[in-house]
């Protein structure tokens, strides 16, 4: 019994992980939709209040039902039931408190915040965003709950139903805001708008959820929920966990905060600078997409290491740790190359201008340094450490606000991109340090290091063979060339690089198995004994 309810547990455990990495491919794969439809200076409006937007929907996820969830299991562990007027109750409370007071902060002070942006017309959106904190203690203690009971089907199936339905939403109401003539300011309102519409629907769907799995008369208990028990878990357990998962965001804040007002220090009028944040902004939907590449493989081994390491199975962590590292790394560094690589025509295809290019391939070495941070936090939460990372976090962002205000200045956009590329390093290192001391032995990653060069030359090789090749046969004019121009180069340069890691036994065949068609590609290898 106690095998199948562990089996229960990390096979939701996976199912959530791929329904976060669902949720975060379609919150990249729609930000580029929506600069081309609403331009460049609509793209900076809803990227300025994006990182609100997406701290909320991390609390939702990530940050509050993970500290609900650790109440319900020591409540059902203690063979309390939950009950409605001692448990849910003050539970409630205290989120709606939260909720309110997150909310107010938001409404009441966002001419300020805007002023401090530097553009008082963000004023609207950012109020229109922070009503999505009402809705966080709804979705909050429904998904926490079920969490806590180990079942994590609502939780993930409600996540991606809240993307779709706001992905929806946003593309659809900035077509008609841009058709109808109302103001860039309106359409990023509206596309704020579209996070209430998918938090509605999750509540919605979470509460058929319970509907179907909950009695209509819950067993009532004599044991009350302290307030402060709720405040400790949710600061201790809830936040530090919600905050390692921000490091983008945060990045994000910080641009959005300091990155105006330093371009009109640096010679910029106002619309200049909007438009150049908007050029800039295009970086993070590639980056974050290219974050998923270089540490989705790793991140699925991290409920395998917290299994271990319940079980004092250190041999085990050690080895699982070294994989999840080494993925992270091969991954990373090909996606970060790659898109440096391929952005000219990325850039012309996406967005169909070559603006920004090279501050746009400074800013892509952040999808290694931060797909390396990422693993390394997500190691550390596997292995019991919940404030180090979230430590680190805050640590780059005042970093990445005091680069901003010295860098952007003098070298404008540029600036921001190696301010970002400094910042995300600094938490790396930072995470990579705690790791190894928090192992008490160095990781041994078993990776021929001399070898990993070859896949990544042989890659670089075939890519800007691949480019002169193309751009010689068929001549780049519309935007279609560059969608052969681009997926073709990306298809040939992932084949020889897979084809080379392969070939250069980079893999040992365990960790060949932890990967799809491993079996397969086990075959095609030519390995020594």
């Amino acid at each position: 019994m106690k095998r199948n309810s562990s089996h229960h547990f990390f096979k939701g455990a996976i199912l959530l992980t791929m329904a976060g990495l669902i949720s975060k491919i379609l919150s990249a794969g729609y930000r580029i939709p929506l600069q081309n439809i609403a331009g460049d200076v609509g793209f900076y409006i809803y990227q300025q209040v994006y990182p609100i937007i997406g701290m909320a929907w991390m609390i939702s996820i990530y940050g509050l039902p993970v500290a609900i969830s650790t109440l319900v299991a020591e409540e059902k562990g203690r063979g309390r039931p939950l009950s409605f007027r001692f448990f849910f109750i003050p539970l409630l409370f205290m989120l709606l408190l939260i909720g309110l007071l997150l909310f107010g902060s938001l409404y009441v002070g966002a001419p300020y915040i805007a002023n401090v942006m530097g553009d008082s017309g963000l004023e609207m959106p950012i109020r229109i965003a922070s009503i999505t904190f009402l809705l966080i203690p709804f979705t909050s203690i429904l998904r926490g709950t079920f969490q806590g009971l180990n079942d994590m089907a609502p939780t993930a199936y409600s996540q991606m139903v809240e993307q779709v339905v706001r992905v929806t939403v946003i593309i659809v109401a900035t077509i008609y805001f841009v058709d109808q003539g109302y103001t860039l300011y309106h359409v990023g309102a509206g596309a704020a708008f579209g996070s209430i519409a998918g938090a509605t629907m999750a509540v919605i769907l979470l509460s058929i959820y319970a509907y179907k799995r909950f009695p209509s008369r819950i067993e009532e208990s004599t044991s009350r929920l302290s307030y402060s028990k709720i405040m400790k878990t949710i600061a201790i357990v809830g936040l530090f966990f919600c905050v390692n998962y921000m490091m983008l965001l945060f990045v994000q804040l910080a641009d959005a905060i300091t990155m105006v007002p330093n371009l009109l220090q640096h010679g910029m009028n106002l619309v200049e600078a909007q438009t150049w944040k908007g050029i800039f902004d295009r970086g993070y939907p590639l980056i974050q997409l290219g974050t998923v590449v270089g540490s989705s493989l790793s991140l699925a081994l991290v409920p395998s290491i917290t299994k271990q390491r319940l079980h004092n199975q250190q041999e085990e962590v050690y080895k699982d740790a070294s994989s999840a590292i080494k993925f992270s790394f091969l991954f990373s560094s090909a996606a970060a190359i790659g898109l440096m690589l391929i952005l000219p025509g990325v850039n012309r295809l996406f967005f169909n201008s070559n603006d920004g290019t090279a501050s746009l391939q400074i800013l892509g070495l952040v999808i290694f340094v931060g797909s390396m941070a990422l693993t390394f936090s997500s190691l550390l939460q596997g292995l019991g450490k919940m404030k180090a990372p979230a430590f680190m976090v805050m640590v780059g962002f005042v970093i990445k606000l005091f680069l901003n205000e010295l860098l952007v200045p003098i070298y404008g956009v540029l600036g921001s991109a190696l301010a970002s590329v400094g910042a995300v390093t600094v938490i790396c290192i930072g995470n990579g340090m705690m790791l190894k001391k928090t192992l008490s032995l160095p990781i041994s990653v078993v990776m021929p290091w001399h070898m990993t060069w070859i896949p990544l030359l042989g890659m670089i090789g075939t890519v800007v063979g691949g480019e002169w090749l193309y751009a010689h046969l068929f001549p780049l004019q519309s935007r279609l060339d560059y969608l052969g121009y681009t997926f073709v180069n990306v298809g040939i340069g992932i084949c020889i690089y897979g084809f080379l890691l392969l070939r250069t036994s980079v893999f040992t065949k365990e960790e060949l198995l932890e990967l799809p068609f491993g079996n397969k590609m086990i075959q095609w290898t030519k390995r020594r004994p």
